[in-house]
Order: structure tokens, then sequence, then C-alpha cells
């Protein structure tokens, strides 16, 4: 039995394609599982609204095709983020949040990667910052009710682009139901920025880190970067957090319209199991 699960971003295939035809893809390229893309569009809104029907479907089609959905990237907290100084935009962000965790209660889905913002589209300061730990200790309730582990991921900005900036939030909770579930490449331009190490950040979230973000970046830039022409050092990361324990880890990019998109999904299964047999001699 392999061990450990490679999982891929909803993101790296169309978005006119049917879940039906996103699981086929997926397990053709060999990967292990879907992380399914929560965003503040309409079409990622609207997934929140399931019907019964329409879950108990997306079930069967994973069970028939042999791939599931494990994991969430709730991003959509970035137009709706519950450190809003606005009433209205906090409430939608709990009300988003409270809605995601019955589709990953109904679907089978066991972490939700909260995005690390306070918030993004608002000047951060510490109102924000104080009504973002306030209504973040109400998500985890409603997380730790369900069973489902909530994990931030580090992003680009300020507020929380390291691993160590995230354990602030993860010990002032204090709760099994809050994690880290970091970028490596968000962290990796973190680390050139501030020229910490890579390595130092992730051990700071030593026995927190539940799965990994495996991203390719180039310093300054965080999105659509082809792996392999980056900066990101995989094979350092990936024993990193083999040591610390992470055994699940999903490979995020993105389709931009390119033809080549199915070469792409595969060409980047063997890239990264190229990297794991490297990192980690014994898988």
């Amino acid at each position: 039995m392999k061990e450990y699960e490679l999982g891929v971003y909803e993101k790296a295939m169309p978005n006119n394609l049917s879940w039906v035809e996103k699981l086929i893809c997926v397990r053709d390229a060999g990967f292990d599982f879907i992380e399914m893309n929560i965003d503040e569009s309409k079409e990622g809104l609207g997934k929140l609204n399931y019907t019964k029907e329409d879950r108990l479907n997306l079930i069967h089609d994973m069970c028939k095709i042999g791939v599931p959905i494990r994991t969430m990237c709730l991003s959509a907290h970035r137009k709706y983020p519950i450190g809003s100084t606005e009433e209205f935009v906090r409430n939608k962000g709990l009300e988003i949040m409270e809605k995601a965790i019955e589709l990953a209660c109904d679907l089978g889905i066991r972490i939700i990667q909260l995005a690390g913002y306070d918030v993004y589209y608002e000047e951060s300061n510490e109102i924000t910052r104080g009504l973002f730990l306030k209504n973040l200790n109400k998500c985890v309730k409603m997380a730790a009710k369900k069973g489902i582990i909530l994990a931030f991921e580090t992003m680009e900005t300020e507020f929380m682009n390291t691993v160590e900036k995230s354990m602030y939030y993860i010990n002032k909770i204090n709760s099994p139901y809050l994690q880290i579930y970091p970028d490596c490449g968000n962290i990796t331009n973190a680390a050139i920025k501030y020229e910490n190490n890579v390595v130092e950040d992730l051990n700071s979230g030593k026995g927190h880190i539940v799965a990994v973000h495996l991203k390719e970046t180039v310093p300054g830039i965080f999105r659509e970067i082809p792996f392999g022409t980056g900066h990101v050092n995989f094979n350092k990361i990936i024993k990193t957090a083999w040591d610390l324990g992470v055994r699940k880890y999903v490979a995020e990019f993105w389709y931009v319209g390119n033809e080549d998109w199915i070469e792409v999904l595969k060409e980047t299964k063997i890239f990264m199991d190229n990297k794991f047999k490297a990192a980690v001699p014994i898988v």
C-alpha cells in the first residue's frame, strides 16, 4: 500500500466539465483524490447549495469511478472575510463556513483549507484582526460539532504568509479542529522576503500540519507558474513535511485555457511522484 496520497486541485481542469468528467480525468492521470474548490464565483458558491440528491449522486459517482473528493479549498472568504468591519460581509462569511462544513460532512471531505486572511479587500488592522479571531472561534466550534478539520492556508499577504504566523491563531484557539495546511510556494516566497528558512518555518508547525499544497512560485509571483520553472525546492519541502508526519498532499495548479491540459495533469503526477521518490526513498 502506498504510504501517502497525492490529490489534485479542481481548478487544474476546465470549469465546464461535469463532476463525472473531472473524476475520470483525475483517475486516468493517477491522482488519488480531488480537492474541491469553493471560491467567490457564482459557480463556486453554488456548490454550497447542492441538494441532497446532488450530493448523493456525487457520492455515487465517486464510488463508481474510484476517485473521492477528500479536501476542500475554501477561498470564498476572500470576498466575504470573517474579519470584515462590515457586518453583512462577516455574517455572509459565517454562513459560507456553515454551509461548507455541512457539504464536507455529507461528501466525506475531511479537511477544509481556510484562506489565511482577516480581510482581503479592506485594510488589515487591530479591529479586523480582533473580529477575525472572534469569528474564527465560532467557525472552529461549527467544525468541531461535525468532526471536520479546518486548516489554514499560508497566503501571499502579510497577515498569514508563514506557518509561524498561523501558529499564533492555532495557539489562541487551541482546538484539535483548527490546524495548518500550508502552501509551499507561498512560504517559499515569504522565506526569501524575510530571509528565513522554509524548513524552519515548516518545523514551527510541528504537530499541526495536516496536509501540504505543492505549488510552484517565483519571487513575487504566486500563481500559474509551471512546475519545474520556479524556485520551490520540492524535495526539501516534501522531506521536511514527511518527517513531520504529513501523508496527504495536493498538487495545486491551474487550467489556463491550454489545449494540452490533460497531458499537463499526467505530467504533473509523474513530476510529483519523482519528487517523492527523491525526497523519501522508501516510497
